[in-house]
């Protein structure tokens, strides 16, 4: 009987503790200093977006498996390419994409002749 009970009050106070979670957002809540907005949030992966759709649309970058991540414009890339050509060109055209401030170039050029 009694751990029917403690089971009881413990499911009855989580789910108190998720109402007064959730009910913070109800409040126009503001982001706190270092958090970004969704807005800020939706701009960063629309660059990622176009970043990747250009190096799936290219015939020297399509071909390696260069990743993309954006944070507050600035773009990291990361990844293997065969040539010094093809890491360039992943750069080029992260850097000529609106809304891009900074591109990380973490691309690592694997020698393919093997």
């Amino acid at each position: 009987m009694r751990l029917v009970l403690i089971l009881l009050l413990s499911s009855i106070l989580t789910g108190c503790t998720a109402m007064l979670v959730g009910g913070g957002s109800a409040g126009g809540y503001e982001p706190a200093k270092g958090e970004r907005t969704a807005s800020e949030v939706a701009d960063d992966s629309a660059i990622t977006t176009r970043i990747r759709g250009k190096h799936s649309a290219d015939p020297l970058v399509s071909v390696f498996d260069v990743r993309v991540r954006t944070y507050e414009g600035t773009v990291t890339l990361w990844g293997t390419v065969g040539s010094i050509r093809a890491r360039d060109r992943a750069v080029a055209l992260a850097r000529e994409t609106d809304g891009v401030r900074a591109v990380n170039n973490q691309i690592i050029i694997e020698d393919q002749s093997e």
